[in-house]
């Protein structure tokens, strides 16, 4: 037997990863063999994780609380499996799933069944992933069309717009000599004369 590690990954530097380490303390991992990132998911960059690959040797034992820790979809998880149980020889054990347990069937049939629950729940993490984007495009959409106005509210109008716009509008002025009346800049006042013009239907 060797030793025993654990991983842990929480995707936002906001997320608590609580839940993760008591997983791991319960199945009595050594505090000093937790490996944890807490990283952007955006870049996925797992330091801590790159360093435990190099520490792995045969016939550890790696712990992991879920199988989307491993990656960020689908081929990534897959990919890290095949490393870590073909390349690295070690045992995986994934607390959220039982039928994940590499320790258990090390025979054909054993290694077959693994790996199809595996490719099922990867697939499924994956595709629920893609939902939650999804429903959170349409909710964004329905707020839209509701009228929920998103980003930072626009700044007052200068007092003097309506005057600077009239003149710009009956070509007395260019739009840049009216931006500078506004004190503004080009393209604000020519983002402004447009919603103005917008607005007033000519």
């Amino acid at each position: 037997m060797g030793n025993v590690y654990g991983y842990v990954r929480v995707s936002t530097k906001e997320q608590n990863e609580d839940r993760q380490l008591l997983a791991l303390h319960e199945v009595a991992v050594p505090e000093k063999n937790i490996y944890l990132d807490k990283q952007s998911g955006k870049d996925f960059d797992r330091p801590r994780y790159r360093r435990l690959l190099q520490k792995l040797k045969p016939a550890d034992m790696l712990y992991i609380k879920s199988i989307d820790r491993l990656g960020r979809n689908y081929e990534e998880i897959l990919e890290q499996w095949r490393i870590l149980t073909r390349e690295k020889s070690v045992d995986i054990v994934v607390l959220d799933m039982p039928l994940l347990d590499t320790r258990r069937g090390r025979d054909l049939m054993g290694t077959f069944l693994s790996d199809i629950v595996l490719q099922v729940l990867s697939f499924v993490a994956e595709n629920e992933r893609k939902n939650i984007r999804q429903r959170q495009r349409e909710g964004i959409e329905a707020a839209r069309l509701r009228g929920v106005r998103f980003g930072r509210p626009a700044k007052p109008l200068p007092e003097n717009f309506d005057q600077a716009y009239e003149m710009w509008r009956m070509k007395k002025i260019s739009g840049e000599e009216a931006a500078q009346l506004c004190e503004i800049t080009v393209s604000m006042f020519y983002r402004r004369a447009r919603a103005a013009r917008e607005e007033g239907g000519g």
